[in-house]
C-alpha cells in the first residue's frame, strides 16, 4: 500500500449577520478539528474553544502501548472536553445551556480515527465524487431515517437545526467513533452549518474540484457568504498524497505550522471579508448585486392629480374589504397550525400561531403535559419560551418526545439537621434505708 501524507489548510468568516465567530477550526499534520459553539454569545465561544484545547492537547507522537489508538486518544479527548465543560456549567450557571458540535481526524500514518457529534459535517472528495461520511444528529436527520422526510425537506424544514446530541458537559455523550481508510487524491472537508445550511452538494463538490484546496476553501466560504452568510462558516480541508510526492509551497502549507482558526485562534477574526489561515489578511468579498437601485424607486413618477378623491375613497374601499378578507383567511389559516410553547410553566401544544390580531386570539391549547420548564436544560427550555413552530400535530407530539427525552430529575431539596435538645434529667431520688 501506498505510504500517504496529507496537505491541510483552514479557513473561516464570521458570516453576514453575526457579530462574533463561535466556531473553531484547527489542522496539522496529525489532525483536523471542528467545532461549532453554541448557548449564547460568549458561551459559543467559549464551549469551542474548551473543546478544541482537549483535543490539541493529544496532537503528539502516541506511545501505542501507552497512549492506545488514535481512536482510543479521540474518545478520551472527547470525554475530558465534556467534562471540562461541565466543571465550567457548573462553576457558573448563566453559561448553562452551552455546548458545541465537533469533528476530529486523527491520523495514525496509515488511516484516519474519526470522532463526531451534531451537525458539522464530514465530507469526501474522491474520484470526482462527494460523499458525506458523517450523520447529521439532529431531529430531521432521525425524521429522514424513520421515511418520514426527504432530504430535500429536510433543508427548509423549520427545526433542520435542532441538534439531538452535542458535547453538553453532560453524563449523555454520545458520540460517533469510527475509522477511515484514505487513498491518494481524497480530500476531506470538515465543515460548520454556516455552510451546509447556505449552499447545496452540487457546489461543494464544485469547488473542491479546483486546482488546490487553498483555491476550493475560499470558494467554499465564498459561496456561504453569497448564500445569506446567516451564520459563521468555516472549513478545515485536507489533501491525500503519497509520501514521495513533494508537498509544492504553492499548493498548501509546506511547512507544517498547526493552523488555528475561529474562536479558538489568539487572534480574533475581522468582522468582514475573507479571513486567510496563514496570513489573517483580510480578502475583499464581492459586493453584494443590487439589481433596483433604491434611488430608481424613491423618485418614480408619481400620479396626477385628476380624480384624486375618486382614487383615495376607492383605495380606502379596497383596503377595508382586503383587511377583513384577510383576516378571515389568517385565521382559519391558523387554526391549521400547531407549536409548541409554555403554559404556566409546562410544555404544551398549541393549535394556531404564536400571534394574534386586534380582538382576535390566533391560537388556543391543544395539550398539556407534565414537562416542567424548570427540568429542561436551559437551551432547550428557552427555545419553548420562544415558541417551537410545528408543522403538524404529529410534528408537535415529537418535539413534546424529544423534550421529554431531555428531562432533568430535579435535585432532591436537602433538609435541615435538627439540632439536637439536652433534657436536663432529674436528680435520682434516695433508695429508703439510703444514708
Amino acid at each position: 500500500m501506498t505510504a500517504l501524507t496529507y496537505r491541510y489548510c483552514a479557513l473561516t468568516d464570521v458570516g453576514l449577520r453575526r457579530t462574533n465567530n463561535q466556531d473553531s477550526g484547527y489542522a496539522s499534520p496529525r489532525m483536523l478539528v471542528l467545532a461549532d459553539g453554541m448557548g449564547g454569545a460568549a458561551a459559543g465561544d467559549l464551549a469551542s474553544a474548551i473543546t478544541m484545547e482537549a483535543l490539541r492537547e493529544i496532537d503528539r507522537d502516541l506511545d501505542p502501548e501507552a497512549d492506545g489508538t488514535v481512536l482510543d486518544a479521540l474518545t478520551e479527548a472527547v470525554s475530558i472536553a465534556n467534562h471540562r465543560l461541565g466543571e465550567v456549567i457548573r462553576d457558573n450557571p448563566l453559561v448553562e445551556g452551552m455546548g458545541t458540535t465537533l469533528d476530529a481526524m486523527y491520523w495514525d500514518g496509515e488511516k484516519l480515527g474519526v470522532a463526531h457529534i451534531g451537525d458539522s459535517r464530514i465530507y469526501r472528495f474522491r474520484g470526482g465524487k462527494l460523499t458525506q461520511i458523517s450523520v447529521d444528529h439532529t431531529y430531521v436527520q432521525s425524521l429522514i431515517d424513520e421515511g418520514r422526510l426527504t432530504p430535500a425537506e429536510a433543508r427548509v424544514h423549520p427545526h433542520r437545526s435542532l441538534l439531538l446530541r452535542a458535547i453538553l458537559g453532560r453524563d449523555d455523550l454520545e458520540p460517533d467513533f469510527t475509522w477511515l481508510q484514505p487513498a491518494a487524491g481524497d480530500r476531506y472537508l470538515l465543515c460548520s452549518d454556516g455552510l451546509s445550511d447556505m449552499v447545496q452538494d452540487e457546489v461543494i463538490e464544485r469547488s473542491l474540484r479546483l486546482e488546490t484546496i487553498d483555491l476550493s476553501a475560499t470558494e467554499l466560504v465564498r459561496a456561504a457568504l453569497e448564500g445569506g452568510g446567516l451564520d459563521n462558516v468555516t472549513v478545515v480541508l485536507a489533501e491525500f498524497v503519497a509520501l514521495s510526492e513533494p508537498l509544492e509551497e504553492s499548493l498548501s502549507c509546506a511547512d507544517g505550522r498547526p493552523q488555528v482558526v475561529g474562536s479558538a485562534a489568539e487572534n480574533p477574526q475581522p468582522r468582514t471579508g475573507l479571513v486567510s489561515s496563514e496570513s489573517n489578511e483580510a480578502l475583499e468579498p464581492r459586493p453584494p448585486s443590487t439589481p433596483v437601485d433604491p434611488e430608481e424607486l424613491r423618485y418614480a413618477p408619481r400620479p396626477a392629480p385628476r380624480f384624486r378623491w375618486i382614487r383615495i375613497t376607492a383605495s380606502v374601499l379596497a383596503i377595508v374589504l382586503g383587511t377583513a378578507a384577510a383576516t378571515a383567511f389568517a385565521y382559519d389559516w391558523s387554526q391549521k397550525q400547531y407549536f409548541v410553547a409554555d403554559y404556566d410553566g409546562t410544555v404544551a401544544i398549541y393549535r394556531g400561531v404564536d400571534a394574534n390580531l386586534p380582538g382576535l386570539s390566533l391560537n388556543s391549547v391543544e395539550q398539556t403535559t407534565r414537562i416542567d420548564l424548570d427540568t429542561l436544560p436551559t437551551y432547550s427550555r428557552q427555545q419553548v419560551e420562544g415558541g417551537i413552530t410545528a408543522t403538524s400535530l404529529d410534528d408537535a407530539k415529537r418535539i413534546v418526545d424529544n423534550l421529554s427525552s431531555q428531562v432533568r430529575e430535579p435535585a432532591p431539596t436537602p433538609r435541615p439537621t435538627p439540632e439536637l435538645t439536652t433534657v436536663p434529667t432529674s436528680p435520682a431520688s434516695p433508695e429508703p434505708g439510703d444514708s
